[in-house]
């Protein structure tokens, strides 16, 4: 079995980030013909119900295949779960966070050529327990439905469930510390590589869907295809295609696609994006949400370097680093605006009032135009200024405070952030930047300098933290150009989003178009959308079936 990446040559570019300096193996063909665990995960095809759907008023009947176990050796979870909405009772503990519903169009279900759509719903990176997007019954829109649209299209359709931060297992430990979803998520597709044969669907044609933290997870399943520096992790959890030691692979897991929206990613260093982006141009004291000057400066002034030695290049070819970020974004706005002006949107006059239904946001909301001029002759943008849009942004939604993604642990944030995701099973969370482990001021918890009497600079040099790994093993700017990566991506990131910073996806977005091994990168920051994702279905699935038709063309 040739275990190259699906539809990509085996060429390899010149690292695109500090953290990829050094080469990243990928999984080797083996002389063994099955993985450890593989008899056990053997897909029952009888094995379903039928159910009825409305797809834009036409029934369509659907197999589903319910909670379908992707490994082995599955965690088992304590009943009781914590996530963004509450606490929850789960009723599957033995696999419910290691499953994979999947849902067939009866019209495509003795068929090897359909798309499989792998929906991963990891919102904040939390972890994701198995749910059921298409139920009996159920009445779908195509053209505002990701779902419906799948299914119209003849997908197969997979809401995927992955362990995350906050999972608890019935032990007690924290057994969803990075890099769990990555290597769920990577297990899944190693079943349905294993099973390809007997399933339905093309397991060489999977499309990875996902928003926010999803966004983050399919960024990194993309880019890091066939890495052996998770096989380890995938034999603790008995998945497909490994030896029972992790040493060795029989299985890819790479895929054809990614679609992401919003990707929080590449957290190691989202704190310094965050501060920059909002503090170039004062936005953090222009509109009074300016809580911890002092560790702003901080992190703000590290962004400099840390984006030179990104090594990138913007779509002009030019250098970038912090001094052209600004106009790159700019010009990604200003992109964004002209699109959405071509596509016959309208966008008011400069003084005049916006009025949008945020939807997504459950807001309907109004501003003064004070930042763009259009020429609607023309649909083309004269004039954007950068400060009055920036400031735009964070009147949408409160600024996270700072730092933005790693705050467990300094009381000056009084929130949480991503912390949890990091640190050993036994750990509620850990500090996983520089700034956040040395600044901790909380005694007791056994994080930051305070406690260990480590700096952070003394600390991740231990052999026995996991905390650089973990960092690395979640971010795909320390893979692309260095594994089987995703031919094919298209990334949304909304203008009104401030979760992330667009540094954060822009940086992405030419790493990849740096990437040999890509084919075709469709990135856009999307026209007046906020913190969301699958907000423009029918470009996304026009998108899915041009990939898929040039897949095709080209035998992958």
């Amino acid at each position: 079995m040739a275990l190259a990446a699906c539809g990509s040559d085996n060429n390899s570019s010149s690292s695109t980030s500090s953290t990829s300096s050094s080469s990243t193996s990928t999984t080797t063909t083996t002389t063994a013909t099955t993985g450890a665990y593989d008899s056990a995960l053997a897909f029952d095809k009888s094995n379903y119900t039928t159910i009825n759907v409305t797809i834009d008023g036409v029934k369509t009947p659907v197999r589903w295949y319910k909670e379908v176990c992707y490994v082995a050796k599955p965690i088992a979870a304590a009943a009781t779960q914590s996530g963004l909405m509450g606490t929850t009772t789960i009723s599957n503990t033995a696999c419910g966070y290691q499953s994979m519903n999947i849902f067939v169009p009866e019209s495509v279900a003795s068929s090897q050529d359909a798309a499989i759509y792998f929906a991963v719903n990891n919102a904040g990176w939390m972890s994701s327990y198995i749910t059921a997007s298409v139920a009996d019954g159920g009445t779908f829109n195509s053209s505002t439905s990701n779902v419906g649209a799948a299914l119209k299209a003849g997908y197969v359709y997979i809401d995927v469930a992955t362990r995350g931060r906050g999972m608890t297992a019935a032990d007690g430990t924290y057994a969803g510390k990075a890099p769990a979803a990555v290597v769920d998520a990577k297990a899944a597709i190693r079943y349905l590589r294993l099973n390809d044969s007997v399933m339905p669907g093309n397991a060489n044609h999977i499309v990875v869907n996902g928003t926010s933290g999803g966004g983050g997870l399919s960024s990194i399943i993309g880019a890091s295809g066939n890495s052996t520096d998770y096989l380890s992790y995938l034999a603790a959890i008995g998945a497909a295609g490994v030896t029972s030691d992790g040493a060795t692979s029989t299985l890819r897991d790479d895929v054809l696609a990614i679609n992401a929206y919003c990707p929080i990613t590449d957290l190691g260093n989202a704190d310094l994006a965050y501060e920059w982006m909002y503090n170039i141009l004062s936005t953090r004291s222009t509109v009074g949400s300016y809580p911890n000057p002092t560790g702003s400066s901080s992190l703000m002034a590290k962004f400099v370097a840390y984006q030179a030695g990104l090594g990138l290049k913007t779509s002009s070819g030019t250098t970038l680093d912090a001094t052209t970020m600004l106009a790159a974004i700019k010009a990604e706005v200003i992109r964004s605006a002209e699109t959405y002006l071509a596509a016959g949107g309208t966008i008011p006059n400069y003084g005049e009032t916006f009025t949008f239904d945020a939807s997504s946001a459950s807001v309907v909301s109004s501003y003064v135009n004070d930042w763009i001029t259009i020429d609607n002759s023309t649909k083309k943008v004269t004039a954007l200024d950068m400060e009055k849009y920036l400031k735009f942004v964070a009147t949408q939604k409160v600024l996270k405070n700072t730092p933005a993604f790693d705050q467990t642990g300094l009381t000056i944030t009084a929130s949480s952030g991503e912390s949890n995701m990091f640190g050993t099973t036994a750990q509620v969370y850990s500090n996983f930047t520089e700034y956040s482990w040395d600044n901790n001021d909380v005694a007791g918890d056994g994080i930051g300098y305070l406690d260990t009497g480590y700096s952070w600079t003394q600390y991740s040099a231990l052999s026995t933290t996991p905390l650089v790994k973990q960092i690395k093993l979640i971010n795909p700017m320390a893979y692309i150009g260095n594994a089987s990566t995703a031919p094919y991506w298209y990334v949304r990131h909304g203008t009104r989003d401030r979760d992330t910073a667009f540094p954060v996806s822009l940086n992405l977005s030419r790493a990849l178009a740096a990437d040999s091994k890509v084919s075709d990168l469709n990135y856009r920051l999307a026209w007046n959308q906020p913190h969301a994702g699958n907000y423009d279905v029918p470009e996304a699935m026009a998108w899915i079936a041009k990939t898929l038709n040039a897949a095709t063309a080209k035998g992958l």
